[in-house]
């Protein structure tokens, strides 16, 4: 994970019926349009439960996407799932031969998704049935040698924290996503035929947003990369910082979000930045001291909302200077799910396992709690609320980091991002389910 949590465990090893499909909205994606800025129509209550929920036979860190009364969603089980956004009921399920934990997007009547198979997927939105798929260069996470500190040292490691895969965005009849064998790809979304590719020089796994003709996308070779989306061609890129030691202060795995010709993203470098959409210029940067920032940004009325890794914390701040205006401590409890908005609620998940809902007036929390929690979270926090990491963790061997990690997916976190419709909240955990709450 990042540097404190490195730290920390460093010193540990020292010692089937639904209602037909209707034809989807172009915004059917990932955060909601393709500017990410997590913003969902209508209205939704603070305090949640349960209305249905579908289980998976793997994590789920797919985030759900609603269309035309179905909520599509990829599981670790190697499955597509769409679901009944009333009833949960299955309406259907796609097999890859990997796990899909990219977030899919909906387009006139086709559901677009990677899976880890290294095939990036059309199928009809109304059956499952396969329209075409696209076979990348090959699928594979970030690789380091001495990975976020762990043994051994010389070993080349894929990063365990490189949950995600890019969820595509739909645009002008093109659909768009990265790749971890470095590219950012155009294919015709009718076809699946290659408009053309943007290569970077390392793995690309963040989602692509699109504004004003502009696609803007990170890569892990430490740059934030401005795209002409109809031709491909570079418009400006913005560097980030690197990490030669252990390579854990590097990378852009979050996805960009965009406003008033300005990106919003976060780093693992532990900065949030702003930077003109045209130029490529930096306008402000948050700092948050060794903490990545995982999640998009919810973008809503001159205010970015924002939330960290290991520091546990969460930022609402002003969009054209980044000064703060609140932020409430989760007591360094990751977040890596981004936040969705609807009317004058945020919800956020967190690796304790709940779902929190936001009170953007009041500033105060409620939250529901997956099963996962109510099964096991008491294993894995300490009396004061923090995480209890040396219960996972056996040491800071790199079998031992996985180890730990699939130990406290048992919390049920939630890694996936919030997708509201219909005064429902719909989110996935690793403990295998997608919950539907209202």
């Amino acid at each position: 994970m990042k540097k404190l949590i490195c730290l920390a465990l460093f010193a540990i090893a020292a010692c089937s019926t639904c209602a037909p499909y209707a034809a989807a909205q172009s915004d059917s994606m990932f955060r909601g349009n393709l500017e990410h800025t997590g913003i969902y129509s209508g209205s939704a209550p603070s305090q949640l439960k349960v209305k249905w929920k579908f289980h998976t036979d793997g994590p789920v860190l797919s985030s759900p996407i609603v269309s035309g009364g179905l909520v599509f969603v990829g599981s670790s089980d190697n499955f597509l799932y769409a679901l009944d956004s009333t009833t949960g009921g299955l309406k259907w399920k796609f097999k890859t031969e990997s796990r899909v934990t990219s977030s899919p997007a909906v387009d006139q009547g086709t559901v677009y998704f990677l899976s880890y198979d290294s095939n990036f997927y059309a199928v009809a939105a109304d059956t499952g049935t396969l329209k075409w798929k696209f076979k990348t260069a090959g699928e594979h996470r970030f690789s380091a040698r001495h990975l976020h500190g762990a043994a051994p040292d010389t070993e080349l490691m894929p990063d365990p924290f490189d949950y995600y895969l890019s969820s595509p965005a739909v645009w002008n009849g093109t659909v768009y996503f990265g790749s971890g064998d470095g590219n950012v790809y155009a294919l015709d979304a009718r076809a699946g035929s290659l408009k053309w590719k943007f290569h970077t020089n390392d793995v690309v796994h963040a989602s692509p947003a699109i504004s004003d003709g502009t696609l803007f996308i990170g890569s892990w070779d430490s740059y934030m990369y401005a795209l002409d989306a109809t031709t491909g061609k570079e418009r400006w890129h913005f560097k980030t910082g690197e990490d030669h030691e252990i390579h854990n202060q590097q990378g852009i795995q979050a996805s960009a979000a965009v406003a008033d010709k300005t990106v919003y993203f976060g780093c693992r470098d532990s900065n949030f930045y702003a930077v003109d959409a045209v130029t490529g210029k930096q306008k402000w940067s948050l700092n948050n001291k060794g903490s990545w920032v995982i999640g998009s940004a919810a973008l809503q009325d001159g205010k970015v909302y924002v939330a960290t890794s290991d520091s546990g914390m969460f930022y609402a701040l002003d969009a054209k200077t980044g000064a703060q205006l609140f932020s409430l401590d989760f007591k360094k409890w990751p977040m890596f799910s981004s936040p969705a908005i609807v009317g004058n609620n945020l919800y956020i998940g967190s690796h304790i396992g709940k779902l929190y809902t936001i009170d953007m007036q009041s500033h105060q929390l409620s939250a529901f709690e997956t099963d996962g929690f109510k099964q096991s979270g008491s294993t894995y926090i300490k009396p004061d609320g923090t995480p209890n990491y040396e219960a996972a963790f056996p040491d800071f061997f790199y079998d031992g980091v996985i180890v730990g990690i699939y130990k406290m997916f048992a919390m049920g976190q939630i890694l996936s991002s919030p997708a509201i419709d219909q005064q429902t909240i719909f989110v996935g955990s690793t403990d295998g389910n997608v919950y539907a709450l209202n």
